[in-house]
């Protein structure tokens, strides 16, 4: 694994994850969860789980988060007995993702209909985007009146990748972007970072309904951008499995690189990122104009 001073990697192009990569989404996406939870059933989970609900994988639309932390908050209320590490091993156990997550509940020992009766996703995610998007966006992007007035969380993400890093990236490389968000919220943030990248070279959650780890958007971004040897940088290991299973559906070079300003970090985020097969390791998105080649 390349990293703490390893020759830099040789590629023709870098797709870049947008949350915890480009911008910090700490208190924002990630705060909408833990809030929405509470807003709706007043009680939540904290900010350590919603790390243990990514590393299970198959949470890459925090919206499908959100609801398996509700799952998880209606399943205690109706005595299940596991803590968060036990129901997002159970979820990682089954595969990963939302259908997993129910699959765990319902195998538990506890009332469904307790749990599920209770369940309501539409308006969790009516919460979320209300905290999230504030008034004034939510009005714009979701076309009505949002459930109560708010600021908006998508004000509070510190940018992460500096202005000279964005242009030795897009001067040397062909640049896409494979992220989780809406492709509205997409436009925001790389905006916000002063990215410029086609439309034809996004993946965003609007263009394809597998998600990530699934290798179809990251292959057909190395299409689109012509490129035999291709570096994903994101910061949760489903983005590393995503290049690593691309690697394995398509003949090309794909290389995952860990970005260590998510949820992961420290020397355990490191030998996690190892472990899902991560060519590299970096502190943060800036490194990368000295790890690629």
């Amino acid at each position: 694994m390349a990293g703490y001073g390893s020759p830099p990697l040789d590629v023709d192009a870098i797709v870049l994850d947008i949350d915890g990569v480009l911008v910090d989404v700490a208190d924002s996406y990630r705060r909408a969860i833990v809030e929405s939870v509470d807003r709706v059933y007043g009680r939540t989970v904290d900010d350590a789980a919603i790390q243990q609900f990514k590393n299970a994988g198959g949470f890459n639309n925090d919206w499908e988060l959100t609801y398996a932390a509700a799952l998880f908050v209606l399943a205690r209320d109706a005595g299940y007995d596991a803590d968060v590490t036990a129901f997002t091993d159970a979820i990682a156990n089954r595969g990963g993702g939302l259908d997993a997550a129910e699959a765990v509940v319902r195998d538990a020992r506890v009332d469904d209909d307790a749990v599920f009766d209770r369940w309501d996703t539409d308006r969790l995610r009516d919460v979320f985007q209300a905290l999230y998007l504030g008034a004034d966006l939510y009005r714009d992007l979701e076309g009505g009146d949002p459930p109560f007035e708010t600021r908006g969380y998508i004000h509070d993400e510190p940018v992460l990748a500096d202005r000279e890093t964005i242009t030795d990236l897009t001067d040397r490389f062909a640049v896409g972007v494979l992220t989780g968000r809406p492709a509205a919220e997409a436009t925001i943030a790389l905006s916000r970072v002063d990215l410029s990248v086609p439309d034809a070279h996004r993946f965003t959650m609007d263009d394809w309904a597998e998600g990530k780890p699934h290798p179809r958007a990251l292959v057909t971004l190395a299409d689109r951008l012509d490129a035999d040897r291709v570096a994903f940088a994101g910061d949760t290991l489903d983005d590393v499995r995503t290049a690593v299973n691309a690697a394995e559906a398509d003949d090309r070079t794909f290389h995952g690189i860990g970005v260590l300003t998510g949820g992961l970090t420290g020397e355990s985020g490191r030998q996690a990122f190892a472990d899902a097969g991560a060519a590299a390791v970096v502190e943060t998105v800036n490194d990368l104009t000295a790890l690629l080649s």
